[in-house]
């Protein structure tokens, strides 16, 4: 578990600072929940929720919803990206249940896609997803700029000529497969806090993207081994345990912002 939350941690913190700059928090939620529909299709040719084929189709559907995704975004538009991401989650989420609903242990499958269960991950799985996440980060920093760009000044990428769409439909296709696994180990809940909250408290503290990535690796590691010796000691689930820890963190780090900004001086 400790070393699943670092892995979480290191490249979730990335994808957060991104997902901030483009003002599509729920993107992670939507993937997470295209994800989850594809997996449970597969109860619907009598395979098990957690067989190889739930992970392909998974898979597979994650690369249609980056496509959809990918192409919410127009240089003019009327309609913010984030609707459009809000939408395909909830008609995701529906379809889940649905899904989900043919089978008796439909709930059960629900509460652990939501809450996973981090103390049960192996080292097989710890290595798998590693490895995975390793070929994440270096096609990341390959393209670095391009991807910087794109998220912080998406009007000077699209008078640069760029295909705006295509890089988006890559930054949304490795997003999605980082999400696939991270949600199979961690749930739901888990996967969404690290990959919002330390960016967060990052973003409180720092301007630079170096500055606010660096921070939020610390701090991210810092609460959730945290939260993994609270839910130990206090004997309570280690993701809620996890979750709760970031958000009473992230409430202290904003009340002593507001306080630092209110004493400091004044023109």
């Amino acid at each position: 578990p400790l070393l699943a939350c670092l892995l979480l941690t290191g490249i979730h913190v990335y994808f957060g600072i991104h997902v901030l700059e483009r003002k599509i928090v729920f993107v992670d939620l939507a993937l997470a929940q295209i994800a989850a529909l594809g997996a449970a299709t597969v109860l619907l040719i009598g395979q098990d929720f957690h067989s190889p084929a739930a992970y392909w189709l998974s898979l597979g559907a994650v690369l249609v919803g980056a496509f959809v995704i990918s192409l919410t975004r127009a240089r003019k538009s009327k309609i913010s990206q984030e609707a459009f991401i809000g939408i395909i989650y909830v008609v995701a989420a529906a379809a889940s249940l649905l899904v989900l609903s043919r089978s008796g242990e439909g709930d059960e499958e629900l509460r652990h896609m939501l809450t996973g269960n981090i103390l049960l991950v192996d080292l097989t799985e710890i290595v798998r997803t590693a490895l995975l996440y390793l070929g994440v980060g270096i096609f990341h920093w390959c393209f670095r700029k391009r991807f910087i760009l794109i998220s912080l000044h998406p009007a000077e990428a699209f008078q640069r000529g760029i295909r705006v769409w295509l890089w988006d439909f890559l930054f949304y296709l490795t997003f999605g497969l980082v999400v696939v696994s991270s949600v199979k180990m961690a749930g739901v809940f888990l996967v969404f806090s690290f990959l919002i909250i330390p960016s967060t408290m990052a973003s409180l503290f720092a301007e630079k993207i170096s500055s606010r990535l660096f921070l939020g690796w610390g701090l991210g590691t810092a609460i959730s081994l945290g939260g993994i010796a609270l839910s130990y000691f206090a004997d309570l689930p280690t993701g809620v345990t996890v979750v709760c820890t970031f958000g009473v963190i992230l409430a202290l780090l904003f009340i002593f912002r507001l306080l630092a900004r209110r004493s400091g001086p004044r023109s």
